[in-house]
């Protein structure tokens, strides 16, 4: 707030994605409402997760203490939670998530069509050439807010399954174990790829779009949000004033009010690097480094020379005793030198040698070249913290229309007009013997508002003939006034709380349950040989998910010649952009009996088509009965079930829906964890620096990313250049499948990735046992894990 702010985001105990951050209570709530307030500034509470179907009463109490405490909006991931909002914090403003993955006009207006938005965040990837794609002008937009500073996801914001799939620690939970910011190597069919001191492959620089700020406003973006929780108070007070500033010059129509100081004091504060992301569009080169993926601070030089004692340097910043240093020779960086320099001697010709305590340092592990980071500032941190610990000036004064109305005879009256409170004075009015009330002694009086939250914005008078009172007697009736507003005078009409979890839940309408048929099992095909096994096993239900998605029509001809009736169901890609509605287009043409929905565009788009067979599939992220209600009134015929959900939660889920069987679940699959705009294809393995000029090196190489522990992990491109990274070893669920027919679902499927013919023959004829009743779920597992080559982990589901 003191540096200009004209929100607060913030988190609760509970819902929010940063569970690791220190968040405030629901005892704090009033107190702080009433402080933000006081100071102008709006305060939005952070429910930016999934909600599982046990917490969904938790959640309703929450957003009904959000309505009563006054919270100005809320922020929300969960498109059921979304609907639960609207109807029991009706007077609480619904902000889109960037975890909600809004990224096209289509998924927009479903969802603001559907549910409602006050506003929407768009996905940080979404460049300001995308966003001139979206008509802010037209009646009734949506108002977008960006991401302009902090730290940048390398995958889609609630499409990142990383940590779910190698720890249980969901990101869509708020448990994201930062796996982006450790080291890989590049394995290039079957080789390591040598890329020198470049091995935080999936680790990008921080974003910082300063520079961007005129032309977002001129696109007609209204907020800008800066990332700054889990970061230091002297952070938020540098990055919040430096945008202040930006914004302002920008409004006024001014110059680039930001200047080499404050660009420094963001890099000192918190920075990997800072650049402007997305913004501009794809630059796979500059958005990762890859050479750290931790806090470096501004750039200090390189070593010169290196003595017995000091390390000399020609110095880019200015540095000084007490600042924090760290050399960085290009290895590991947890294994970096570095500490506060002790003193700082000039060595002419611009350079200084730099002296540590005795012995601090291993000064013969230096070299001539390494890098030197400037890594704190206490000087700076120092001048940041005098900007809040003073008394903090209100930003934004609420602008009073006053109305002042008497005669001789009768109390002075003063009207707060539309905030339904109005004064009487003590004293009647009196004739004027000398100098009567005008507009000029009520404006000057009346408007003496300076400590308080209020300024006078409008005044109107309709006093009767030329009277008189006392100064004093003024002074006190606006006194009175403030009073009345502080007390609660009415602003507006606030709309009552209605309906719930239960009563949502009681509307829904499935249709009628059809009779408990057999188990039916999908598949996932990724190659033709794999459709071709699936076609020879009598699948009836064959899902085709190909990067280059021009081949889908042959891929339908495929099963058409051999599936024996087999219908086939074609995938959409996991993003949809601006201007990236033709692939759907694509894929109808393609005459499959089916479509695989991955996102808000997709849903959007096939919505009316009953004559094709809709599938919500995953990254919808359905976990509880109301999202799946939601996108099922979207006109989907099933959904799938989220890979956040352990098997307890599905369980739950399945028993508080009308219809298990309209649910399908994925029961074998490599779990898709990362899924990027960053193309490590073109970062890494080209001289481009996007699909216009990177060569395509993905339709020539097998690419794996191999993790510190020696796991290989698949990487694969689509066909929108965007990456996904698979988990090397497949995860089954077959153990539970007993527990999931027993709840009523009936739908099964198997994600096939990389197989080849006889390894997706392998698998498949085991589920189709399983499905079948000849193998049990606990034998089959045992049998996968004994025969793939990796082994088969029992995974998300497991809890």
């Amino acid at each position: 707030m003191a540096n200009g702010a004209d929100a607060i985001y913030f988190g609760l105990s509970a819902f929010n994605a940063r569970l690791r951050a220190k968040n405030f209570t629901a005892e704090d709530l009033p107190e702080l409402m009433q402080f933000l307030h006081g100071h102008g500034v709006r305060g939005f509470v952070t429910m930016n997760t999934l909600i599982f179907t046990d917490e969904l009463a938790a959640a309703e109490a929450q957003l009904r203490m959000l309505d009563a405490a006054g919270v100005d909006a809320v922020i929300v991931q969960d498109l059921g939670l979304a609907r639960l909002a609207k109807q029991v914090a009706p007077n609480v403003e619904l902000h889109a998530s960037t975890q909600m993955t809004i990224t096209s006009p289509e998924g927009l207006a479903l969802v603001d069509g559907s549910v409602g938005l006050d506003l929407a965040v768009l996905a940080r990837e979404t460049s300001m050439k995308e966003m001139a794609r979206f008509d802010l002008a037209a009646e009734g937009a949506v108002p977008l807010e960006v991401f302009v500073h902090g730290a940048l996801c390398v995958a889609y914001s609630g499409q990142c399954l990383t940590s779910e799939s190698l720890g249980q620690r969901s990101a869509n939970r708020g448990e994201c174990a930062q796996a982006c910011r450790m080291e890989y190597e590049l394995i290039v069919d079957g080789e390591k790829r040598e890329l020198g001191d470049r091995s935080y492959l999936l680790s990008p620089q921080d974003l910082a779009a300063v520079d961007q700020v005129a032309k977002l406003i001129e696109l007609g973006i209204s907020s800008f949000k800066i990332e700054g929780r889990l970061k230091s108070p002297e952070y938020v007070a540098a990055v919040t004033g430096v945008y202040r500033k930006a914004i302002d010059a920008a409004v006024a129509g001014g110059g680039d009010e930001v200047t080499p100081e404050d660009r420094y004091a963001m890099e000192m504060t918190f920075s990997r690097g800072l650049y402007s992301g997305w913004m501009e569009g794809v630059d796979n080169k500059s958005l990762v480094l890859a050479r750290f993926g931790k806090k470096r601070g501004a750039m200090l030089g390189r070593v010169i020379s290196v003595g017995e004692d000091f390390v000399e340097i020609e110095p880019e910043v200015e540095v000084k005793a007490g600042d924090g240093v760290v050399f960085d020779s290009g290895g590991d960086t947890d294994k970096e030198q570095g500490g506060s320099v002790y003193e700082v001697r000039e060595a002419g010709g611009g350079r200084v040698r730099l002296f540590f305590k005795h012995r601090h340092l291993r000064f013969r592990e230096i070299s001539v070249g390494d890098r030197v980071w400037k890594t704190s500032d206490p000087a700076l941190n120092r001048r940041l913290r005098s900007t809040w610990t003073g008394k903090i000036a209100r930003r934004r004064r609420d602008g009073l229309r006053l109305r002042v109305s008497g005669r001789a005879g009768e109390p002075l009256r003063l009207e707060a007009l539309g905030r339904g409170v109005a004064v009487e004075s003590a004293q009647v009015l009196e004739v004027a013997e000398r100098r009567a009330l005008d507009g000029e002694i009520l404006r000057k009086q009346l408007g003496r508002l300076g400590e308080t939250v209020y300024e006078l914005a409008e005044l109107e008078t309709a006093i009767e003939g030329e009277v008189m009172l006392p100064l004093s007697a003024l002074n006190r009736l606006r006194r009175a006034l403030v009073e009345g507003l502080d007390a609660g005078g009415v602003t507006a009409v606030r709309a009552e709380p209605r309906g719930g979890v239960e009563s949502l839940r009681a509307a829904m309408d499935w249709g009628t349950p059809p009779a408990a048929g057999a188990p039916e099992l999908t598949v996932l095909c990724r190659t033709m040989g794999q459709i071709e096994v699936a076609c020879d096993l009598g699948l009836r239900v064959i899902a085709v998910d190909f990067e280059d998605i021009r081949r889908y029509k042959d891929a339908v001809g495929l099963v058409r010649e051999r599936g024996a009736g087999a219908q086939v169901v074609l995938a959409t890609p996991r993003i949809q952009k601006p201007g990236e509605a033709g692939i759907f287009n694509v894929v109808d043409r393609a005459g499959g009996d089916g479509v695989l929905l991955r996102n808000l565009g997709g849903v959007a788009h096939f919505r009316d088509r009953q004559d094709l067979l809709r599938i919500g599939d995953f990254s919808l992220n359905v976990a509880n009965p109301l999202s799946a209600d939601y996108f099922l009134g979207l006109g989907l015929d099933r959904v799938t079930v989220s890979y956040d959900l352990a098997i307890g939660q599905v369980v739950d889920m399945l028993e508080k829906c009308p219809d298990p069987g309209r649910f399908e679940l994925t029961l074998h699959q490599h779990m898709p964890m990362f899924h990027m705009e960053h193309c490590v294809f073109c970062a890494f393995m080209s001289e481009g620096t996007d699909v216009t000029n990177c060569g395509r090196p993905c339709d020539t190489h097998e690419v794996h990313l191999r993790d510190r522990v020696g796991m290989l992990h698949p990487l694969k491109a689509d066909v929108g250049c965007r990456n996904t990274l698979f988990n090397g070893k497949a995860q089954t669920g077959a153990k539970h499948y007993d527990a999931l027919c027993a709840v009523g679902l009936r739908r099964f499927r198997v994600d096939l990735l990389d197989e080849s013919p006889e390894g997706a023959r392998a698998v498949l004829e085991a589920y189709v046992a399983l499905l079948a009743g000849e193998e049990s779920g606990a034998v089959l597992w045992r049998s996968l894990r004994a025969t793939a080559k990796l082994g088969v982990t029992v995974g998300s589901l497991e809890g």
